[in-house]
């Protein structure tokens, strides 16, 4: 006879169980230790103080989130702040993984050394997460040699695929390892590509016109990168009339790197360095500010230093301004930073005193611009000193990530409506609140595009993460009996304990998905939140929250 003695450690996040057999007059027993993953997303929280030569600061930190979840970091930087810390955790942590948001995350790590003064473990660390991206590309990547925005698909998407050989030039180009057969493919689908590209497409609706026009300078851009300068294509681009200022640019840098910087000077010589402000939900994933990183790059190629920084004193403002970006623009802007840090001749050496709790006070110092400090932190209230012992200002700050705890999520919406119900397989609904082990059952969420904003809602991202009680059937629905299996959508990713499905949603459109589900283990457990997001746009959002639900005995129920 076996049985489990369950106890639950102090530190959260951490069972241990203990597993005891008995047999012929012996007991034997031994404690099995498991991790046990908090399902809800990390927060972060930041405050910052600028400081001017022997100014004191002494903020008092709170932990953030249910204990063991808890990380605290002090960041000094001598240049205007770029929330580095938290900008670079936001692109790691981002919890999708198309093309776009795989290579987001990958690409500033490439530049991040010139930036901020790496820890022995991030100097192991950094350089995986860039093998990792590389080797990732190899599931996106279509018979045609271009890649997919999703794993699996056979379509290339034209800015992605242009983004990936970017990041493959640039990390072959720091000494890593690039498959060449891919990087191959990939150039000979961008010629072919730039070839057929015939500015009358646009007439057909398949992009935007500003859009289609950058998609084909950034292409042209990355050729002269790769070193296959396709001049004829730059030349046809460029006399193309009304050419939009972004594409202008983009086109100017595929021309520097092509060893012609003046007639790239004579392309933006009467064009704004000001873009419009647009958030873009496809296409190119853009905004104005990833396209003020982009004209940063272009600075940087003809050697314009002075304009250069007045365009990084703007992103890195924008930066530290609290707002969301999407992970678009903000790789795109720690990438152009990264670059001008590393090309130019700005200060880099920050000193300052700290000190946590009361304790010894250390002079630190660093011969990068940002300098971090991991602050130990046990679940209870801690204090910070940082002097400012630098002969100029410096910028400091402190980010506090950590999960919060079961039930303090709320629901919410702002442009968009989610609707969720439970059916069992006869298509009855019915509480999820207590539900009999054993049994299968349906989780069904409508999302409708209310058409409060006059435009299609594109790459949706809808977020169940279920109980550890429930089991996800990874049927794809086809055992539904009582059911279809609901709208089709553009990608789907099942894992152990949630499906994210993504989707583009028209005017007044409702579209319905639905998981199967067996209620498989005994006990109490949290559903977390339902929520839907557009990736590129977060004032696009639907949140259902969570509640405690539970999984009785068949007889009890």
């Amino acid at each position: 006879m076996a049985y489990f003695d369950l106890q639950v450690a102090e530190k959260v996040g951490v069972a241990k169980f203990t597993v005891v057999a008995e047999g012929a007059g012996e007991k034997a027993s031994q404690e099995i230790t498991l991790e046990v993953r908090n399902p809800n997303p990390y927060v972060t929280e930041v405050v910052s103080k600028v400081l001017a030569s022997g100014d004191t600061w002494s903020p008092t930190i709170k932990p953030l989130g249910m204990p063991g979840t808890n990380k605290v970091t002090l960041e000094v930087s001598g240049i205007p702040p770029i929330n580095l810390g938290e900008h670079l955790d936001y692109l790691l942590q981002y919890p999708y993984g198309c093309l776009e948001q795989t290579l987001s995350g990958g690409f500033p790590q490439l530049y991040v050394s010139k930036l901020l003064e790496l820890s022995e473990e991030q100097k192991q660390r950094i350089p995986k997460h860039i093998k990792a991206t590389i080797d990732r590309l190899k599931q996106f990547q279509t018979s045609q040699g271009g890649f997919a925005y999703w794993p699996g698909q056979t379509g290339p998407d034209q800015w992605t695929t242009t983004y990936a050989g970017h990041f493959l030039l640039e990390a072959k180009a720091l000494g890593y390892t690039v498959p060449p057969a891919m990087l191959e493919r990939w150039i000979d689908f961008q010629k072919k590509s730039s070839r057929l590209w015939d500015p009358q497409l646009r007439e057909y609706g398949y992009y935007p016109e500003d859009s289609y026009e950058l998609i084909q300078a950034y292409r042209l851009y990355t050729l002269a990168l790769a070193k296959e300068t396709d001049m004829a294509g730059m030349n046809r681009l460029r006399e193309h009339k009304g050419l939009s200022s972004a594409a202008k640019w983009r086109l100017a840098a595929a021309y520097a790197v092509a060893g012609k910087p003046e007639v790239a000077k004579s392309i933006i010589a009467n064009v704004s360095k000001t873009p419009k402000p647009y958030t873009e939900l496809s296409y190119t994933y853009g905004s104005d500010l990833r396209d003020r990183a982009m004209i940063l790059e272009t600075l940087l190629l003809l050697g314009d230093k002075s304009n250069a920084a007045e365009m990084v004193k703007y992103v890195s403002e924008q930066l530290s301004g609290g707002n969301w970006y999407s992970t678009q623009t903000v790789s795109f802007s720690l990438l152009a930073i990264g670059k001008f840090v590393g090309d130019s001749d700005v200060s880099k050496k920050v000193q300052f005193v700290y000190q946590i709790n009361g304790g010894q006070s250390v002079n630190a110092g660093s011969n990068t611009p940002v300098m971090q400090i991991n602050v130990p932190i046990n679940g209870s209230e801690k204090k910070v000193m940082v002097k400012n012992s630098n002969g100029g200002v410096l910028y400091a700050r402190v980010i506090q990530q950590g999960q919060p705890l079961a039930g303090q999520d709320k629901s919410g919406a702002n442009q968009l409506d989610v609707a969720v119900a439970y059916f069992d397989m006869q298509g009855k609904t019915i509480n999820p609140a207590t539900i009999a082990q054993g049994t299968d059952f349906v989780a069904e969420v409508k999302v409708t595009h209310p058409g409060v904003r006059g435009i299609p809602y594109r790459e949706l991202a809808l977020s169940q993460i279920f109980p550890s009680g429930w089991e996800i059937v990874n049927s794809r629905m086809d055992q539904l009996q009582a059911f279809q299996a609901g709208d089709r959508p553009e990608y789907r990713d099942f894992r152990d304990d949630r499906v994210n499905t993504f989707f583009d949603l028209n005017e007044q459109q409702t579209v319905v998905y639905r998981v199967q589900l067996n209620a498989a283990y005994q006990g109490r457990y949290y559903l977390p939140a339902v929520s839907c997001e557009a990736m590129y746009d977060n004032s696009i959002y639907a949140r259902k929250q969570g509640m405690w639900v539970e999984v009785g005995a068949p007889s009890e129920i």
